[in-house]
């Protein structure tokens, strides 16, 4: 193990935070139980003042394969997931071109895009050193209660790269802005969607210094270029108080607030 100064003003895909130590844990290391683990920090809002940190080092992004079974570290980044099937021919993993981040992230809060999940495809995660299938993880829309640190999952190799489902993801994006975001601020409730609610309630463009509710989409948080965390949580916080007065209909964050 050892620390590490990420400045996350730079690191984070939302480009707020200051610079701060965050410790590494290397392979065979037991990490300490008093730290929050981190990613890729791409759905990740960092507050002035945010809990002890701790992240998978490159020990972890790794992709191993045998006869059936492809083994890949939680600290692996999706777009290196997504060229290794392609280069492999091993289909599965197309979905994962339209999520950045880590694998980690991904099995942390069972990332997908439309009908497609990472635990659709996951066989079984180790956790806290002991591999656990997935059918024994609590899982569902846009959560996995993994009750520990994952650093490895392995998945069945499935044969087969399907270039046009990845290019029909990709022409996905031509809906969501270009500035630097968190992706997706809020889940989409049962049976509605929550940049349909939040420009219903007029935020749909709506700014607070540098921070904005994008008009490509409003579900997206965007920052021009200075935004500040206070800025955020302001609009965050306007959204879902404006949608619940409006439609009694409580929005639960995506991004994570630390």
């Amino acid at each position: 193990m050892y620390l590490k100064t990420i400045d996350f003003s730079r690191y984070s895909s939302i480009k707020v935070g200051q610079p701060t130590e965050v410790l590494m844990i290397e392979e065979g290391d037991t990490p300490p139980k008093d730290r929050y683990l981190i990613g890729g920090a791409n759905n990740l809002l960092i507050s002035p003042n945010p809990p002890a940190l701790m992240m998978l080092s490159k020990d972890f992004a790794t992709i191993s394969e045998d006869s059936h079974m492809l083994t890949i570290g939680a600290a692996m980044p999706t777009g290196r997931i997504v060229s290794y099937g392609k280069k492999h021919n091993i289909g599965g993993f197309e979905f994962c071109a339209k999520l950045p981040g880590t694998l980690g992230g991904m099995l942390a809060m069972n990332a997908g895009v439309k009908t497609y999940e990472i635990f659709n495809i996951l066989h079984s995660i180790q956790i806290n050193k002991k591999w656990v299938l997935k059918e024994e993880i609590e899982h569902g829309y846009r959560f996995a209660k993994l009750g520990g640190i994952a650093t490895y999952a392995r998945f069945e190799i499935r044969h087969g790269f399907n270039q046009v489902l990845l290019d029909d993801l990709l022409n996905l994006r031509s809906n969501q802005p270009s500035q630097a975001s968190a992706g997706s601020a809020f889940k989409n409730p049962p049976n509605d969607y929550a940049g349909r609610l939040i420009e219903a309630a007029g935020l749909k463009g709506v700014r607070k210094g540098d921070m904005q509710w994008s008009d490509v989409h409003a579900n997206f948080l965007v920052n021009w270029g200075k935004g500040t965390f206070e800025d955020a949580r302001f609009l965050i916080d306007t959204a879902k108080d404006s949608v619940f007065k409006r439609f009694a209909i409580n929005l639960q964050e995506e991004i994570k607030i630390l």
